[in-house]
């Protein structure tokens, strides 16, 4: 009798996941997709009232979450949170962006944006892969990046740039971690309608780019990236690390 290979697993119970950026958008959906799956969640973000609220819309279905409100730029105070748990899946999904022709960038918007988007998700990395290898924990941490970090795009230079470096950051830590089992990669998804991209969706002009782009024809709904974070955060990827996830309807293909 033929011997079939096992499939691995893509249950999360008895995991415990932090997820930042998780009171809406593409934080929320990877917090869901991961308390679906059986992990114990925190979810972070600045704002506690929203936050609460999503935490409280998932234990009403049953699943682990708690919340805590803190600033991913706040270094030292992520450090000890998290050196402070126990977690075998970190998620950061908090970012931001100031969109401008690149001849008008301002220095403290470029500094605002990179202190979010490269600076924190840097020191987020260090401080849980740390934490992971003090506690023998063979974890997995998921960058949400952006098709952004492949290509270009238009009023955002910075945005890209600040892109292209997690994509730099997470291969050059995924070689220095890989000895310890930890996995680092990054998610990279097209235009997805949240709260954070509403100002791009009120543009006739940036659809008519967006969708000329996109092969599939449509833009992206948080419910598209959730199987994504599932995959990277799960054993259905234990041999994926250092690697950027598209799900981005083939833009970059073209």
């Amino acid at each position: 009798m033929i011997e079939l290979p096992q499939m691995p697993s893509f249950t999360l119970a008895g995991k415990r996941a932090l997820v930042t950026g998780a009171s809406s958008g593409i934080g929320m959906g990877a917090a869901t997709a991961l308390a679906h799956a059986g992990a114990e969640v925190i979810c972070l973000a600045r704002g506690q009232d929203r936050l609460d609220e999503t935490v409280a819309a998932m234990t009403q279905k049953g699943w682990k979450a708690r919340s805590v409100a803190a600033d991913v730029t706040d270094i030292n105070a992520m450090d000890h949170l998290i050196s402070g748990e126990t977690l075998d899946i970190v998620v950061n999904a908090a970012g931001m962006a100031r969109h401008s022709a690149a001849i008008d960038t301002r220095p403290d918007d470029y500094d605002t944006v990179m202190n979010v988007n490269v600076k924190a998700a840097y020191f987020l990395s260090t401080a849980a892969a740390r934490a992971m290898m003090a506690k023998g924990i063979k974890g997995s941490i998921i960058h949400l990046s952006s098709q952004m970090a492949h290509v270009g795009g238009i009023e955002r230079a910075v945005y890209c740039a600040s892109k292209h470096a997690i994509e730099g950051m997470v291969k050059a830590m995924a070689i220095e971690w890989g000895a310890s089992g930890i996995r680092i990669n990054t998610i990279c998804p097209t235009f997805i309608r949240t709260p954070f991209t509403e100002a791009t969706f009120q543009s006739p002009e940036k659809i008519e780019w967006i969708t000329s782009k996109i092969k599939l024809g449509r833009t992206g709904e948080v419910e598209d990236i959730m199987g994504a974070v599932l995959y990277l955060a799960s054993d259905l990827s234990r041999l994926v690390t250092g690697s950027s996830l598209l799900v981005d309807g083939g833009w970059t293909a073209g």
